[in-house]
Parts: structure tokens; sequence; C-alpha cells
């Protein structure tokens, strides 16, 4: 029967452990007014990319503006007055001397300027800037709405450098490191990004058992955002040892087997057997040989549904065994 052989060949091997991570991001900011009012224009729109200083959300201060008026009023006219009572301080020489009318003037003009100052860096406050440069999240409020310093107006992430948050369970725990190997992957198990473990909490959680572990991602025009949900393959350790690819095994009632081919000597023909096989976790197109294969040996990759222990085979090109015969 014609089968395609491969031989087992000594290969890189790694212990991993696949985890859900979420990602966070340390500049992450909740953009909150510093004062109540109506909005009244939003300048930005959720997703885009801002700079520090940049305004965002409008927030109408007409009220604001008219105290602040009114401040300034007070404030020209409690100087107009001690301008007048400065004028007369020749013919109020006695009085003066006493500390009354001039002083008095000169510490309401000063106050009332204090207020006036304080209300028109208030007005600064009308238009909510972005604290940091990134990117824009929801922006829940409209224009017209009533905001107040509780309001979440939207918020701001930066991207670039992410962590990714994941939970160990604490009997695995115990062999991790500083410097571990982690590898973010899509759904597809393609990596998207690489890092290494920078924080192990030193506490395990009575609640869950497991170990809070961070590590720092580069994302800089990578494709994950703060909150997302990633697979994250923890690398415990790495060794050379044989592999297998994927159909070359067959599972019997729990247990992995291969079809081994092999010379009773050099001059009998090609035969198979059906050899138990501890397998390591799937990594690509192959399983790790944990116990069962030596490098060297050979086994059938492909057109086992036929065989039988004993069975005669021949070396087949790649492809050829799936061939209608």
């Amino acid at each position: 029967m014609p089968v395609e052989l491969q031989t087992v060949k000594a290969t890189p091997i790694a212990d991993t452990s696949d985890y859900v991570a979420v990602l966070r991001s340390r500049r992450s900011v909740r953009v909150q007014p510093q004062v109540e009012g109506h909005v009244s224009r939003i300048l930005v729109a959720p997703g885009d990319d801002v700079k520090a200083g940049q305004p965002l959300v409008s927030i109408d201060p007409s009220r604001q503006r008219a105290l602040v008026n009114s401040q300034r009023a007070a404030e020209q006219a409690n100087r107009a007055n001690l301008d007048f009572l400065r004028a007369q301080f020749e013919r109020q020489r006695k009085l003066f001397a006493r500390g009354a009318a001039t002083r008095q003037a000169e510490a309401n003009a000063a106050s009332t300027a204090a207020q006036a100052h304080a209300g028109t860096v208030e007005l600064n406050w009308y238009t909510v800037v972005a604290l940091q440069a990134g990117t824009l999240g929801d922006i829940p409020v409209r224009v017209g709405d009533y905001v107040t310093p509780q309001t979440l107006l939207t918020t701001v992430d930066d991207n670039d450098v992410l962590e990714a948050y994941l939970q160990i369970p604490s009997e695995r725990a115990m062999g991790l490191r500083l410097g571990t190997q982690v590898d973010i992957l899509d759904g597809a198990g393609k990596s998207l990004a690489k890092s290494k473990i920078t924080f192990v909490s030193p506490r395990v959680d009575p609640d869950t058992q497991t170990v809070l572990t961070t590590a720092t991602i580069d994302n800089r025009g990578g494709p994950l955002r703060v909150g997302q949900f990633v697979r994250a393959r923890v690398v415990w350790s790495e060794r050379v040892g044989p592999t297998v690819p994927v159909l070359a095994v067959q599972s019997r009632a729990g247990q992995t087997f291969v079809w081994v081919a092999h010379r009773a000597s050099d001059q009998a023909p090609l035969t198979v057997a059906l050899r138990p096989v501890e397998l390591g976790p799937l990594q690509g197109q192959a399983y790790p040989v944990l116990h069962g294969l030596s490098p060297g040996e050979e086994v059938v990759a492909s057109g086992v549904q036929k065989l039988r222990p004993g069975a005669p085979v021949a070396p087949a090109p790649a492809g050829a065994a799936h061939q209608p015969g």
C-alpha cells in the first residue's frame, strides 16, 4: 500500500499554556467637566486620535460670562471709589490716618479683582480639552445635554503601550518568573505581539486561587485595543525533541497512536506497526512527542485509514497516498 512517510526529526518544542487576558493601558483617562452646564458643541468624534490640549467639548459659558462681567463691573466701581477717595486724601488726612475710608476701598477693590480673575479662569473650563494624546472612546453626551463634574464625556486611551492582565492558576504560577515569554494570539493562533512577564503578584486570590500577572506589550501601530480580550500563550520552557504531523496521529479509547514503518532486516519488506505515544499540546501543525518515538524513526504521515499491523507499505510522494487507485 502506498503511504506518505515522514522521518521524525528533533525540533524546538515549547512547553506552553494558553490563558485569556484582558488588555489595559496605563495611560487611560476618563474625561469629565470641571463645571456644569449645557453642552453647546462637540468638536470631535468617537475613535478620533487627539493631541494633548486639543478641545473636545464646549459647555455653554453664558451664565459664567455674565457673572464675570458683573464682577468686573463691581471691580471697576470699587476702583472708581478708591480713586475718588485718594483724590480727597488731602482733605481727609485725619480720616485716612486712622485707616478708614481709603484702606477699606483698597480691600474692596482687591477682593472684586480677585473674584473677577477667578471667574475669568473658570471661563476656560467651559472648553473641555484632552489631557493627553490618544484615541477617543464613545461620546455618550449630545449637544443640549446638561452635564456636571460627575458626567463622563468620553475617554482617551493610549494604545501604543498596553498591559495584558492574566490570571494564572496558583499551581502553575510557582514556575512564573519575570521575563517569561508571553505570545499574544488571535483566534486562529496567529501571533499578534510578543511580550514578557513584567509583574507577578505576591498574593493568591483566595476566591479564584489564581495569581495576577501582567505583560507589557509594544503596540505602536498594532491592532490591539484597550479592553480587548485576547489569547495569551505563556512559554514555560523550550527544549529540542521529536514531533509528528497532525495527520499521523490516531486516537482510540483516549490513547493516541502513530503508525511506525520499519524493516525486520535489510532485505525484509517495509511494514507498519501501531505504537502508542504520549503527546504534548498541538503546536502549529505538529504534536510534540513526550514518549514513544525517537528522532530518525519513520511514521506514516497520511494514508493511515486502511492500515493494519504488519501490513507492507511502499513510500509514496506527498499527496499521492490520498489519490484513488
